[in-house]
């Protein structure tokens, strides 16, 4: 899982999200990548074309968004660490083949950076996918971990932990960026795999040839009576050891907060900024950033004070509202500011809210 190049492990470079994403990826162990071209990803499949054979890997431009998310399905059956990008409607097309991988219990990662809609919408970032990606999006009761990092730093450190937990849990893990953090530009140290996500899982299940064991099968498809449930259950046992053991999140200012804002992303980027600067002004707020939008980190709502108000902030028309209000002891603290189809909510409109909420 370390670097071919070993001169080039633990140095700082200059790259944009898409890249950041890619070169974690290929550090990581991803040795197939697929994808079809959609802006604002492009970057991304550009960089594993470049990339991929000095990994001894196999990068294919696929014919369309259905035969990529399907090649990936081949590779990850036959051990491979397989991933496919693609932005909201590309993913949309992909939702059939995510559903058959989780039913399959395949691991694999895809990466959507998300782009306005619904339809063809815009190349404008945008969160309005959460849904698609926290709910499902294809058919069948099954979940994917969902990962949102808010800086390309972040991106880069996630790809590690999306492949070890998608071998772990034998599940698919979905990276949800958007075109600001894809086309962003930061500084990244590349660093090998840290140490927890270093282990390699044997994939027994795998399909690679049965000359010396018997043979393995692969399929979600039970017409036994029984047989799909138990699978279901199975799934479901498993998710709520991953609900147990995987929720993440960023929080500050929060002990003493009377207004607490919720955001993720690029977005919580900007929530940040403005927290920081009315902590300076001695106005009691803080910020909670969910770093795993499935499983949803509950644990950071559980807090005894009652009286905290909350401040849903998005690039979307209120989607992970639901989940904070699941999450409170009184959803009718839960408040809400968002923009959609490009639109960006900024500094001062969410500093106005925030002051009306404290008032």
């Amino acid at each position: 899982m370390k670097s071919n190049n070993k001169e080039n492990c633990f140095r700082k470079v200059l790259m944009t999200g898409n890249d950041a994403i890619a070169e974690g990826a290929l550090r990581a162990g991803c040795r197939f990548y697929a994808g079809y071209p959609i802006t604002p990803q492009n970057e991304l499949t550009s960089y594993m074309a470049i990339h991929m054979p000095e990994y001894q890997g196999v990068f294919i431009q696929a014919e369309s968004e259905l035969a990529a998310i399907n090649m990936v399905f081949g590779a990850s059956a036959a051990g491979f660490r397989a991933m496919t990008s693609s932005s909201s409607p590309g993913i949309s097309l992909k939702q059939e083949g995510i559903s058959y991988l989780a039913g399959c219990e395949l691991p694999a990662v895809i990466v959507n950076i998300m782009r306005g809609g619904p339809g063809l919408g815009n190349i404008a970032p945008a969160q309005s996918d959460y849904f698609q990606a926290t709910k499902g999006g294809g058919h069948g009761d099954y979940h994917s971990i969902v990962f949102a990092p808010s800086s390309v730093q972040e991106a880069y450190n996630l790809m590690f932990a999306a492949f070890y937990l998608a071998d772990k849990f034998r599940t698919p893990v979905m990276i949800l960026g958007d075109g600001m953090l894809g086309q962003m530009m930061e500084p990244v140290v590349l660093h090998s795999a840290p140490l927890e996500f270093s282990e390699n899982i044997d994939k027994p299940w795998a399909l690679t040839g049965c000359k010396d064991r018997n043979p393995n099968v692969i399929r979600s498809l039970y017409l036994k009576e029984g047989a799909l449930e138990a699978l279901n259950e199975r799934l479901q046992k498993r998710y709520q050891m991953i609900e147990k053991t995987q929720q993440r999140f960023e929080e500050d200012f929060v002990n003493d907060a009377q207004v607490i804002v919720v955001s993720y992303g690029a977005m919580a980027r900007i929530v940040k900024s403005v927290v920081k600067k009315l902590r300076q002004r001695k106005l009691k707020v803080g910020y909670i950033r969910p770093i795993t939008l499935w499983p949803f980190p509950v644990k950071a709502f559980n807090r005894k004070k009652t009286t905290v108000k909350y401040l849903v902030v998005e690039m979307s028309y209120g989607q992970m509202v639901e989940d904070v209000c699941l999450s409170v002891p009184d959803k009718k603290k839960v408040y809400f500011l968002g923009r959609a189809g490009g639109a960006i909510p900024d500094t001062g409109q969410i500093t106005r809210k925030i002051y009306k909420l404290l008032r």
